[in-house]
């Protein structure tokens, strides 16, 4: 019967977008609700400000969970969701408060402040409907469980011109082959003696706080390099009552996060080769976490850490499959499937991005057009 229905399903595909909208029209209508708050917003600017600060402050984190907690999530299931909050939650208030004080009221650690003052994510007097709803459309492709980049989807549209969109764009492509090389090596010179050692011995206690400490320093970097994602919606320099709301806000959105366990955007991971053992999932997390740093360090030019991260897990799931000796053709078939899909849903993401922006945003409209003509 199941097989009959499938069948059907193919043969009438309007049948699978009935079925979709049937199964999520609680979430169409908040989205829904979301696009008339917006543009009922639009033209003022304060209130503009504040509602699409509310709406980028869970949709980037809920999307970017699968690369900064999606591992730690996985590997921590049986413990509880509020112990896991407050662990990272502690960690986000005090990243983000050093650089309140120490950058006086800049909570992105200079990712959208030039070294003279000025920035290529000027913060709007007016904020147009584009800005607004870009977080909305990021919600909508989380929901779809598409690891698509906050960093291009949402600083795309608060662009000056295309400059700040290909810097970052040249940015994250080079972390995202760093990272796959990196990771395939790692994975793939050492898989015998990791896969005989992780399988012939039950972990040992020590590895969670191991997996803790690089969990929460990845973390702490996450939050350096896409808290401007969120912020950007803010003025450059907050004040302290602005700073409360934004770290509060973030705050309690981690702690629904952590209550739905990752939500829908967490299969991404869930997927993949033996992750929810801890040991592969630290040393996912600490390739990861040094990839991050260094290019933390190399430049303040903001950058996808989705990309990177989809290099790392790319990389550890091709060279897990090309080094395993049974079955390996339905494991590479199955590894090279998922790491295509993820790269596509990630480029998608990128198309929509500088849709949106050109729509959001004469300038690059301009550019991209002339570009075209040229």
């Amino acid at each position: 019967m199941a097989k009959k229905f499938k069948r059907i399903n193919r043969d009438r595909p309007y049948l699978n977008i009935l079925d979709f909208l049937v199964k999520e029209r609680t979430f169409l209508g908040i989205i829904m609700v979301g696009i008339i708050v917006a543009g009922i917003s639009t033209g003022y600017g304060r209130a503009a400000m504040w509602v699409g600060f509310f709406f980028a402050a869970y949709a980037t984190v809920a999307n970017d969970s699968i690369q900064s907690l999606g591992t730690f999530i996985e590997s921590n299931k049986a413990r509880k969701w509020w112990i896991l909050w407050l662990f990272v939650g502690s960690i986000f208030l005090v990243t983000v408060a050093w650089s309140f004080f120490h950058y006086d009221g800049d909570v992105t650690y200079q990712r959208l402040l030039n070294p003279d003052g000025t920035s290529d994510y000027p913060h709007p007097e007016k904020f147009s409907f584009f800005q607004i709803i870009a977080p909305l459309v990021l919600l909508i492709l989380t929901r779809m469980r598409m690891p698509v980049s906050t960093t291009f989807l949402i600083l795309s549209v608060f662009s000056a011109d295309t400059s700040g969109i290909t810097s970052v764009i040249g940015k994250s492509l080079s972390g995202y082959v760093m990272a796959f090389i990196l990771s395939f090596a790692v994975w793939y010179l050492s898989y015998n003696a990791i896969r005989k050692f992780f399988k012939s011995r039950k972990a040992h206690t020590g590895w969670m706080a191991v997996q803790w400490i690089v969990s929460g320093s990845l973390w702490a970097v996450w939050v350096m390099q896409d808290g401007a994602n969120i912020a950007v919606f803010l003025p450059r320099h907050q004040s302290l009552f602005q700073f409360i709301i934004f770290a509060v806000t973030i705050f309690l959105g981690l702690g629904l996060l952590f209550y739905l366990r990752g939500d829908r955007i967490q299969e991404v991971v869930s997927e993949k080769s033996r992750i929810s053992d801890i040991r592969a999932a630290t040393l996912v997390d600490l390739t990861y976490v040094l990839l991050l740093i260094y290019k933390l360090f190399i430049s303040t030019v903001p950058m996808s850490t989705t990309w990177v991260f989809l290099g790392v897990i790319g990389g550890r799931e091709i060279a897990i499959s090309l080094a395993r000796k049974k079955k390996g053709k339905k494991h590479r078939k199955k590894a090279f499937k998922l790491i295509a899909r993820d790269f596509a849903y990630a480029f998608l993401g990128l198309i929509i991005s500088v849709a949106l922006a050109a729509a959001a945003n004469k300038s690059i409209r301009d550019a991209i057009f002339a570009s075209f003509i040229g």
